[in-house]
């Protein structure tokens, strides 16, 4: 499924999106490309594989081309051992508020201590109820993009 995908990232203050959160979900995910202008992403979600491929984000970072197809978790398993080096791993938490739905996840391994919140949006300049534990936004911050926390994890800092 291709789309724009809109939406803004956060880092969290506290742990209290954990009573808020309807599910969680841990995931691991490779990057087969890093390069800004066509990420390619291989995930396994719980028990699913999905191959992602984004384009450059817009000037605000909120805007960017998405294509994501899901893949048997056999496939995934196979090219997450193509990826670059780091393999990502964080669980994350869906905590719906109002009529959005916060993606929190919480980063292992070498980016331990990282915890960031995303919420999709429907344009740029949409409204939405922000969480008490909901911090300062890292929209458009490279170094807070996936693909640049397996080049340089957060401990590394």
């Amino acid at each position: 499924m291709e789309h724009l995908e809109i939406e803004r990232k956060f880092l969290v203050v506290s742990d209290a999106y954990k009573q808020e959160a309807t599910s969680q979900v841990r995931i691991a995910q490779g990057f087969l490309n890093t390069d800004p202008e066509r990420t390619v992403r291989v995930r396994i979600k719980g028990n699913q594989g999905f191959l992602t491929v984004k384009g450059p984000s817009n000037l605000s970072g909120t805007t960017r081309f998405e294509w994501e197809t899901e893949i048997s978790l056999q496939e995934a398993t196979n090219l997450i051992d193509l990826c670059e080096d780091v393999i990502l791993e964080k669980v994350r938490f869906e905590v719906p508020l109002g009529n959005k739905l916060f993606e929190v996840d919480e980063f292992l391994g070498e980016n331990k201590g990282l915890v960031v919140a995303e919420v999709e949006l429907n344009h740029e300049d949409e409204v939405f109820e922000r969480p008490k534990w909901l911090g300062e936004e890292v929209t458009g911050k490279p170094e807070y993009y996936n693909s640049q926390l397996s080049k340089k994890p957060f401990t590394q800092w």
